[in-house]
């Protein structure tokens, strides 16, 4: 059955099978009944587990829960992943998929998504480690994929117990966590990515519009993701209490419960030791050198110069997501990634379609 799978589902008919499935995401989001692909009852879950993931997941409020599929549906477009996948030589070459176990992040609602995207449109097999913060969504989101395709049936496996019987690895997780990836599965070809924050770098005469983006940078998915502005670049001079001000539409996140045990404790701990910071009333607001923040604080660091302040995204690349800013990401954007803007600069695809040609199978 394998073999009759890999003749039948070349490149073009993976591309227009998550092209239907983009569009089948944009039209469950926008409540919209007419959805030719999957059953009312699949429709209807979905937007049940956007409303119910809090449950499971404080953090996954509605609100973010919607923004991360509209993230990946959005983007899922037929001219997307003809953009993004045509770059590569070798896609349409079936061979021998390989099994490629994926252990994902629960940071915030489908981090794995991508891994899960890149896996599958390279004609790879899937064997998904779902994080217990993020098990449903992925699994509703696939019951969709494959209706739309039920190729992807033979593709696709979910396991809870140890990995086993895989050709690569690619984990995601914290820098403790990459230390056990690299014990466990450092003898495989292998992607394990660490800790990473995002930066933006302010010029001082950014519009309110600007600000206003950058709010959104810093506070969506109450900045627990990777590509979260944690901390930012101003010049001298450069009046922070004041700009900041531009942010107070973001105010009620104050009111989420752990965002607020996470606001408290840290004021408290910064009072306690005396140290300086500025306070919104719902952001921390501390200079510092250091670029990864706690959940409710954004850090900050004065630079004297243009020239000095370019230099800081190679100086710490390797610990950077993303950097936003005027000739950067613009603001506003950091957590609407493209198809081709890989987590830690590892091009995924060129990792998958290496090993599938080297035959490590």
């Amino acid at each position: 059955m394998a073999a009759a799978i890999n003749q039948i589902m070349n490149i073009e008919e993976r591309i227009k099978s998550f092209a239907l499935f983009g569009e089948t995401l944009r039209k469950s989001l926008n409540n919209n009944l007419d959805v030719s692909v999957g059953n009312g009852r699949d429709r209807s879950l979905l937007r049940i587990l956007i409303d119910t993931q809090v449950n499971r997941n404080p953090w996954f409020t509605p609100e973010n829960v919607r923004r991360a599929i509209a993230a990946i549906a959005y983007e899922l477009t037929e001219e997307n992943l003809i953009k993004w996948t045509s770059t590569y030589n070798g896609i349409n070459d079936e061979g021998n998929p390989l099994r490629v176990a994926v252990i994902m992040a629960g940071n915030i609602p489908l981090a794995g998504f991508h891994d899960f995207l890149s896996v599958l449109i390279t004609g790879n097999k899937l064997i998904a480690k779902t994080s217990s913060k993020d098990s449903e969504l992925l699994l509703v989101i696939t019951s969709i994929l494959c209706k739309i395709n039920p190729e992807f049936k033979e593709r696709i496996e979910f396991t809870d117990s140890t990995l086993t019987n895989f050709d690569a690895v690619i984990a995601t997780g914290s820098d403790n966590s990459s230390r056990y990836f690299d014990y466990y599965f450092g003898k495989y070809p292998n992607i394990i990515r660490k800790n990473r924050n995002s930066i933006a770098i302010l010029e001082g005469d950014e519009t309110d519009e600007e600000m206003q983006g950058l709010g959104t940078d810093i506070f969506s998915y109450f900045g627990l993701g990777c590509r979260n502005v944690s901390k930012i670049y101003i010049p001298e001079g450069f009046d922070l209490k004041r700009h900041s001000k531009k942010w107070d539409n973001f105010h009620d996140i104050v009111n989420h419960t752990k965002y607020s045990n996470n606001y408290d404790f840290n004021k408290a701990v910064y009072i306690v030791n005396k140290e300086n910071f500025h306070d919104t009333g719902y952001l921390l607001m501390k200079e510092d050198i250091r670029i990864s923040s706690p959940v409710s604080v954004l850090y900050f660091e004065y630079y004297g110069s243009q020239d000095a302040v370019k230099q800081v995204p190679e100086l710490l690349k390797e610990k950077i997501q993303c950097v936003i800013g005027k000739h950067y990401i613009p603001f506003g954007q950091a957590q609407c990634p493209h198809l081709w803007d890989y987590a830690d600069g590892i091009d995924t695809i060129e990792f998958l379609l290496k090993k599938k040609i080297a035959g490590i199978l």
